[in-house]
């Protein structure tokens, strides 16, 4: 008797995902959905009187605090209400990023074991609470629905999508080196001028509204100084990234208040070799197809990351995904797990019981890791050959 192989879709992955989650959360006592998370800080931004750039000053870009605002008044004016739906939110976005990172899989295509790099993502994703602790999701989901849009030979629609996605995080703007690479440079620019346009209609009407507020918004991650990288060990700020108190959003003088040691090595001239060595990967990296131009993606990540003066442990969301996409499974999924524990041992279990002077172990682990990445997403057959030839 003949039987067919049932192939679960990208939608039904995502499905399965998305109710594993929700069963989740739904288990959780208050306590533990908050956890270690923002969400506290999020509700106390959402409660301030007004909007976000218009009547207070703000750390992130306006999407999530609109969001936010939204949220708070839905669940009228409970915290645990906001806190529980801000999860849920959270959760339909990284539902949809599996979505999209399984049609990448597919597209990609150059597994031994096709689908396997998905199944491990969402097996990844199932347990790591920075899913619904903050709202790096919804870039996520942007990231990856950018670069699919992009590869499918959507230009606009792709720097659409990014552009809204830079108004959650910046971080999905990087994407645009996708369509740059292997594409031509009508659809680059086309891509590119689709997501300056959403950004400068927001940001310019914003501007327009309060030009104080939302200046002072857009200059306050300038003042955040250095944190949890090795450009902080080098400068002696062991601490977070976090602002100060939600009262002092109503001062925009404040937002430019310096946080922290001042840089000891300015982030313009360490930006150089960096800079370099991007070119070099553009000049090496094979212009090839869909697996190619997610390298060179994941490449621009990792040195992003290596040159960045600040680290966020959730920031890890964005390389997995990349990393299982371009390099052989058994590598990505170490390389993977083993960021994922150091990013866990950093925040919460270490940073969260006052172990500060731990970033001395973890931030020089966790760069060898992201440089590793980056290395073999470069060159993602590095060692392959000598392995073969010792087997």
């Amino acid at each position: 008797m003949n039987s067919k192989r049932t192939r679960l879709t990208p939608l039904v992955i995502a499905g399965l995902f998305l109710a594993g989650r929700l069963v989740l959360l739904a288990g959780l006592p208050l306590e533990g959905l908050m956890g270690y998370s923002d969400l506290h800080h999020f509700y106390e931004l959402a409660r301030l009187p007004g909007l976000a750039f218009i009547h207070y000053w703000i750390e992130f870009p306006p999407v999530f605090p609109f969001l936010a605002k939204l949220l708070y008044l839905l669940s009228s004016g409970r915290e645990s209400t906001f806190a529980t739906m801000a999860a849920m939110v959270f959760s339909l976005a990284l539902a949809a990023s599996v979505f999209f990172f399984a049609r990448l899989d597919l597209l990609v295509d150059q597994r031994e074991a096709p689908g396997a790099a998905t199944f491990v993502f969402v097996a990844i994703l199932a347990g790591i609470p920075y899913g619904w602790w903050y709202f790096d999701p919804l870039a996520l989901l942007a990231m990856l629905w950018g670069v699919w849009l992009i590869l499918k030979d959507h230009p606009v629609a792709g720097g659409l999508v990014l552009g809204l996605g830079a108004l959650v995080k910046w971080f999905p703007l990087l994407a645009l080196v996708g369509a740059w690479r292997g594409r031509s440079r009508k659809r680059a620019l086309a891509a590119t001028a689709a997501a300056l346009t959403v950004i400068l209609i927001v940001l310019g009407g914003l501007y327009l509204i309060a030009p104080d507020m939302t200046s002072a918004s857009l200059r306050s991650q300038l003042s955040k100084g250095s944190w949890e990288t090795v450009w902080a060990l080098v400068d002696g700020n062991l601490g977070t990234g976090n602002f100060g108190p939600e009262s002092e959003r109503a001062d925009p003088q404040l937002a430019a208040q310096p946080m922290g040691n001042p840089a000891r090595i300015p982030s313009w001239l360490t930006l150089i070799p960096f800079a370099g060595l991007g070119l070099l990967a553009l000049v090496k990296i094979p212009h090839g197809g869909a697996r190619e131009q997610v390298a060179f993606l994941g490449v621009t990540w990792t040195l992003f990351l290596l040159w960045s003066p600040g680290w966020s442990p959730q920031w890890v969301l964005y390389l997995l995904p990349l990393t299982l996409l371009v390099l052989r499974l058994s590598r990505g999924v170490l390389l993977s797990l083993a960021l994922v524990v150091v990013s866990l041992l950093e925040w919460p279990i270490l940073l969260s019981r006052g172990a500060f002077e731990s970033l001395y172990l973890t931030v020089p682990v966790r760069t060898v890791l992201v440089a590793a990445m980056g290395v073999l997403m470069a060159f993602p057959r590095l060692g392959e050959q000598r392995a073969r030839s010792e087997g």
